[in-house]
């Protein structure tokens, strides 16, 4: 019977469509890279999420590893060159988590535009501060979307619906798709000069870490609104900071860090900035189908030998 490993939190789920395709299932979540790193030989497969790093060591050490899914839509937390070396196939679930993420996003941007959270903690102590807090609103203002893949369609198909022009820069979307989504296709540099609120949906690769820095800040809108709920390395945080405090930026809402856990940083305190804990996936709903993927993903390759959104699968 081949053995596979659920080491981070995941929903029920995975582990029993995992035993009901007739695999063995280990949950043993919370291991440090070196008791990973020690029992890793012992599984076929590994699921993770967020929290487990498999890195090159790892597996290696895995000698009997065929495969590994992520419960979510990245694989930075994977060593994909390692796995294709060791003929490891990674997949992952793409659209699992695209509604909840790109609803938080649209969460975000509303809750900024009327600074919802500040509101809230002032008036649960007593206070009453109405003049403080007046917002803007969203309806006519234009929503520059950063990166318009699965997630980056959803939110820019809310925002519509909110009455929001809608811009968008991707450098591989196509016009065809673009018409599809109803959505104007504009370089960067016009995103920044034209976007009243941008929200960031890309991946973290060579290309876009550090992208929102002082360079591009500088070429944005003064008062500009930003949403960062895709990856804490996509932003140079000292530099939003500054842009925050000289009101370059009005308002910042932020799910992501560079380093995480943020149980301490720059940006905590900062009236102008709303932080979530890296919970933009983080429904039931998501969790549910995200599992149940990874696990029917995993049963398929290890069974059937079927590949479902492989990121190496063409490397192996």
């Amino acid at each position: 019977m081949k053995k596979v490993l659920i080491a981070d939190k995941a929903d029920s789920l995975c582990e029993k469509v995992l035993k009901d395709r007739g695999l063995e299932a280990v949950v043993k979540t919370g291991m440090k890279p070196e008791e990973l790193k020690a029992c890793a030989h012992e599984f076929d497969a590994i699921i993770v999420r967020s929290a487990t790093t498999l890195t090159r060591e790892i597996i290696e050490a895995a000698k009997n590893l065929k495969a590994v899914a992520r419960a979510g839509s990245g694989v930075d937390n994977i060593d994909v060159l390692a796995c294709i070396e060791k003929k490891v196939l990674v997949m992952n679930t793409p659209f699992g988590n695209t509604v909840s993420t790109g609803e938080h996003a649209i969460a975000m941007m509303m809750a900024m535009a009327r600074h919802i959270p500040q509101a809230s903690a002032s008036t649960h102590a007593g206070k009453w501060e109405k003049k403080k807090f007046e917002g803007v609103e969203i309806t006519g203002k234009t929503l520059g979307v950063i990166g318009c893949g699965n997630i980056g369609a959803v939110v820019a198909d809310r925002a519509m619906g909110l009455k929001m022009h809608v811009i968008v820069y991707d450098p591989v979307m196509t016009a065809e798709r673009a018409r599809e989504l109803g959505v104007k296709m504009v370089s960067l540099d016009d995103l920044y000069a034209k976007a009243d609120f941008i929200t960031y949906h890309v991946t973290i690769n060579p290309a876009t870490k550090g992208m929102l820095n002082k360079e591009a800040v500088a070429k944005m809108k003064k008062g500009v609104r930003i949403i960062n709920c895709a990856r804490g390395g996509i932003m140079v945080e000292e530099d939003i900071k500054a842009a925050l405090v000289s009101g370059q930026i009005a308002g910042f809402a932020c799910d992501v860090y560079v380093k995480e856990p943020a149980t301490e940083h720059i940006f905590f305190g900062m009236e102008n900035v709303i932080c979530t804990p890296h919970i933009a996936a983080s429904t039931k709903d998501a969790q549910v189908t995200v599992a149940r993927q990874a696990a029917e993903q995993i049963a398929d390759y290890l069974l059937n030998g079927k590949r479902t959104h492989a990121v190496n699968g063409d490397k192996i």
